[in-house]
């Protein structure tokens, strides 16, 4: 009699648990420190009475069930949709202690709904307190450096530069000086009076003036 109770018991759980389908919940949420967080479940089928789990990791690294309790804190409701049933579990503020992997426990059915992990993390105090007037302040200042580290160097390589190309200017110079300053002008005359003379002359002397004036010549053989 017994035996047949339970198999009979197994078969109804069996059909009741297949006239529900789980909806997808959302699978994570991160919240700030003190803000609300709203959680949500939901499934089709005939109506279930829904608790509210939490799954949280020990000490021993186990991981452990703990059925939610509700205060003016945390709280928990209805919100039914389009052929869905859901339920809603809130927290007004969250604290770190809050966060872990929420289920529902659909208790007719034995059946957990996918879970939400909640995530409560704190954030990073501001160590200097600046108002908007101090920091334009300060992003000007940064743009004014950033600004003379661009026009510094240049301004550095262009005047590198033109004193490289007087330097240039001036060593000509003076290498064209060097050039003239060994040189003798009486010598430079004397050679371009003779120079000037040869052409005047041509390459080939009149004999016959020559013998004329009497004068007692050597001519030059061509």
């Amino acid at each position: 009699m017994g035996i047949a109770v339970i198999i009979v018991l197994c078969i109804l759980a069996g059909i009741t648990q297949g006239e529900v389908f789980l909806k997808p919940d959302r699978p994570y949420l991160r919240v700030s420190l003190s803000d609300s967080a709203d959680l949500k479940c939901c499934y089709e089928g005939q109506s279930q009475l829904l608790i509210w789990i939490r799954r949280v990791k020990s000490a021993n690294n186990t991981r452990s069930l703990e059925r939610m309790t509700f205060s003016k804190r945390v709280t928990e409701g209805n919100s039914p949709e389009d052929d869905a049933s859901c339920g809603t579990l809130k927290f007004t503020s969250v604290q770190l202690n809050d966060s872990g992997l929420y289920q529902c426990y659909l208790n007719s059915t034995q059946l957990f709904t996918h879970g939400t992990y909640l995530h409560v993390y704190k954030p990073l105090d501001k160590t200097i307190d600046l108002k908007e007037s101090t920091k334009n302040k300060i992003l000007t200042a940064e743009g004014i450096l950033l600004l003379m580290c661009v026009l510094v160097p240049s301004a550095t390589l262009l005047f590198k530069s033109k004193t490289l190309h007087t330097l240039e200017k001036k060593k000509m110079k003076k290498e064209e000086e060097n050039i003239y300053q060994g040189l003798n002008l009486d010598d430079c005359c004397a050679t371009y009076d003779q120079i000037e003379r040869s052409q005047a002359q041509g390459p080939y002397q009149d004999v016959a003036n020559i013998m004329e004036a009497g004068d007692d010549v050597q001519l030059e053989k061509p």
